[in-house]
């Protein structure tokens, strides 16, 4: 059950979330990079957000992708914005450009500070990577061995099965 709404605000929000709560905050949090404006997005609060990351990889995972995209687009706004003069490229409107400053300088900084950041969850992300390719790898190769030393079982089974041939009689001269 939920609380109900009175006036306050939707991070308060204490028990049961909405269904689609995951895909809401994912999204919004690719839109901005904000994890406070989307965990109001998803109607849930920012400890549940916090403890779901801490406790779920594959969320752990979007959460972080969803960063990455939000990043990758303040850049392209900020690139946008230094190459025309206006943020997001196709902003025409001068009551639409007015409403929306672009601030340069905040967004260098906010990349700058999570640069590091991102660069190490990829290498984390790489390192997992690796190490799941390497234990495929390595069943792979115990499947290998299991079935070698299945296919020596049998041939030592057979050996012992047969009875041993003679030796192939001497070539005789014509006697």
């Amino acid at each position: 059950m939920t609380e109900p709404h009175s006036g306050a605000p939707a991070a308060r929000r204490r028990f049961g979330a909405p269904k689609n709560w995951r895909d809401t905050f994912i999204a919004t949090l690719g839109e901005t990079s904000n994890v406070a404006a989307a965990a109001r997005a998803a109607d849930i609060s920012l400890g549940w957000v916090y403890k779901t990351r801490r406790e779920d990889a594959e969320f752990r995972r979007r959460w972080f992708a969803a960063l990455c995209e939000g990043y990758d687009n303040l850049e392209m706004d900020l690139l946008c914005w230094l190459r025309t003069g206006k943020a997001g490229g196709d902003s025409t409107d001068a009551a639409d450009s007015a409403a929306r400053k672009f601030d340069a300088a905040a967004a260098l900084r906010v990349l700058v500070a999570h640069r590091e950041s991102v660069g190490r969850e990829r290498g984390r992300q790489a390192l997992e990577d690796e190490s799941a390719i390497i234990a495929s790898i390595n069943a792979k190769i115990d499947v290998m061995r299991a079935r070698e030393k299945a296919a020596d079982r049998q041939i030592a089974k057979r050996r012992v099965r047969r009875p041993a041939r003679p030796a192939s009689p001497a070539h005789h001269d014509g006697q």
